[in-house]
């Protein structure tokens, strides 16, 4: 998709805010600590070499993905950090990974053999970094028992493995309540007793576990996702323990300003029907950008002001109330502050029913980004 630069809209990346809010997590870890800084899905819309190179100089670790490709940028862009790929990648593409030395994560056996025969038959030449991935509760990948477990740790063993991480991930750790979590821990805790010696890299801890339960920390690693963005990853459920800062906003400019007449509609289906003489402004953007069609009712901020949003949002366009007369091009915050007012990418995500996150990756490439700090 092309990135729109021919018109006023820009997603807006603050990368001083970025650093601080990894410098934040950095004075709440044992010191030793190591982060790996999640950039996947485009950096959660932040862009992901820009928000890389930017994290390089700050001294993390390194990052996590989610895909092989997403990888491989990070190498094409001379990110030579660790880069660990989080889903699991077929092993047919394991040869490119290990030649470029990006670190898979792994959760069967069987996976494990299969690559040892592939490394054996192609001669590969590269050992392939592995993270064992543990499942202690999330359901989704990794060993989930004791035995399968050992028989990976002899696996490591072989010189085609370099065995660099073990990992396990939380389901419940932006919860108030504990419970789940807690058993989560006592598995992970029971996995880790067949260890004879940890890897380089042993990471349980996620946003919320980094910000909610460091005095359970027993890896020596925290993954920093959303928080890492500013963002609460429990979304409004608990308060952000660390003074984390924004780093995405969304600003455009009117591109149309019209007096409204009492009676007249607004937008696909007409429901919006204006009760009194008003002036509507249109605004360049749409949920073809990821700001979501169901935000009528919802509001922007023109020079400090609440502006509700009119009618439905329609693909490129919205339109919205303003005050009073403005000219074309006056400015308009969608996530982001004017003045002494601010719209976070939470608002924007409980107004339309959905999670932060959500906000965040759809954020699309067609919005032209703009990095500052």
């Amino acid at each position: 998709m092309t990135s729109a630069r021919l018109r006023k809209t820009d997603l807006v990346v603050d990368l001083k805010a970025l650093k601080h809010n990894v410098e934040m997590q950095r004075r709440a870890l044992a010191p030793g600590s190591r982060i790996l800084a999640v950039v996947k899905a485009n950096a959660y819309g932040n862009g992901m070499v820009p928000v890389a190179n930017a994290l390089s100089k700050v001294g993390v670790e390194g990052f996590c993905v989610a895909l092989l490709d997403e990888a491989l940028e990070l190498r094409d862009a001379g990110i030579q950090e660790t880069a660990l790929v989080l889903g699991i990648t077929p092993v047919e593409y394991a040869p490119l990974a290990a030649n470029q030395g990006i670190s898979l994560t792994v959760g069967t056996v069987e996976w494990l053999r299969a690559y040892q025969r592939l490394a054996k038959e192609e001669g590969l030449k590269y050992p392939l970094k592995v993270h064992l991935a543990l499942d202690t509760g999330m359901g989704r990948i990794g060993f989930t028992n004791n035995v399968d477990f050992k028989a990976a740790l002899a696996l490591m063993e072989e010189p085609c493995f370099d065995f660099e991480g073990i990992f396990t991930h939380f389901a419940t750790a932006d919860e108030q309540d504990a419970s789940y979590y807690q058993k989560q821990l006592t598995r992970l805790k029971d996995f880790l007793t067949v260890v004879k010696k940890w890897p380089p890299y042993v990471h349980m801890a996620n946003s919320a576990t980094g910000m909610w339960h460091q005095e359970d920390i027993i890896a020596n690693t925290v993954r920093m996702g959303i928080s890492m963005y500013g963002a609460n990853p429990s979304g409004t459920a608990q308060k952000v323990s660390l003074n984390l800062k924004p780093v995405t906003s969304l600003v455009t400019h009117a591109t149309y300003v019209k007096r409204l007449a009492v009676g007249e509609s607004v937008s696909y289906g007409a429901t919006y029907t204006a009760k009194a003489d008003e002036w509507v402004a249109t605004l360049p953007v749409g949920y073809a950008d990821g700001y979501p069609r169901r935000m009528q009712g919802f509001h922007v901020l023109v020079d400090g002001h609440e502006c509700e949003v009119l009618g439905r949002v329609c693909m490129d366009q919205m339109m919205i109330r303003l005050p009073h007369e403005y000219p074309v091009g006056v400015e308009a915050v969608l996530i982001g502050r004017s003045k002494d007012k601010e719209i976070t990418v939470t608002d924007v995500a409980e107004y339309a029913n959905t999670i932060n996150y959500e906000i965040l990756t759809g954020m699309s490439a067609r919005l032209h980004r703009q990095y500052k700090g």
